[in-house]
């Protein structure tokens, strides 16, 4: 074998080893960095009291896009809250989402719009808000039914009206 010949194999080779298993090269989405950022409390007062819950703060394009996707679980007491700066129709959906949610949509003066309770993971099908919600609150699916969070109760964080 002549040196060139060397070379190049050992690139070739070098080329397939670094796309092994790799999502890029299958020509699938790549799996983001999950990055926790600092936790945030917040408050849904409910007909019977306040749930209190610490968020991660989701308000800038690349966060809101990535959302929680990837994660293998999320603690009872957590969330992500989007912050979308201004209120407006708003749709989810929960590609690359492992975990069922709740999906809560709230307005701007921190009033649930809607929930859409246990939604299903990998979905790609649009799960709508029916109203103006300036944030939406994703927790751990099913809490909101065991809390008992339904329309109309009032979520309190700095991002809301009055807060």
């Amino acid at each position: 074998m002549t040196p060139a010949y060397r070379i190049g194999r050992a690139l070739l080779l070098a080329a397939a080893l670094s796309c092994s298993g790799l999502a890029a090269c299958k020509g699938e989405q790549a799996k983001p960095e999950t990055l926790i950022s600092a936790l945030e409390p917040l408050t849904v007062t409910t007909a019977s009291g306040p749930v209190k819950f610490q968020v991660e703060i989701a308000d800038d394009e690349t966060e809101r896009q990535n959302g929680l996707m990837w994660r293998e679980s999320l603690a009872p007491d957590r969330g992500m809250l989007f912050d979308f700066k201004e209120e407006a129709q708003r749709s989810f959906w929960m590609k690359n989402t492992l975990i069922p949610l709740d999906i809560l949509y709230i307005a701007a003066d921190g009033t649930v719009v809607s929930i859409a309770q246990l939604t299903t993971p990998k979905s790609e099908a649009p799960i709508p808000s029916h109203g103006a919600a300036l944030g939406v609150l994703e927790i751990a699916g099913g809490r909101a039914g065991e809390l008992g969070i339904k329309p109309g109760d009032k979520v309190s964080h700095r991002i809301f009206k009055g807060e």
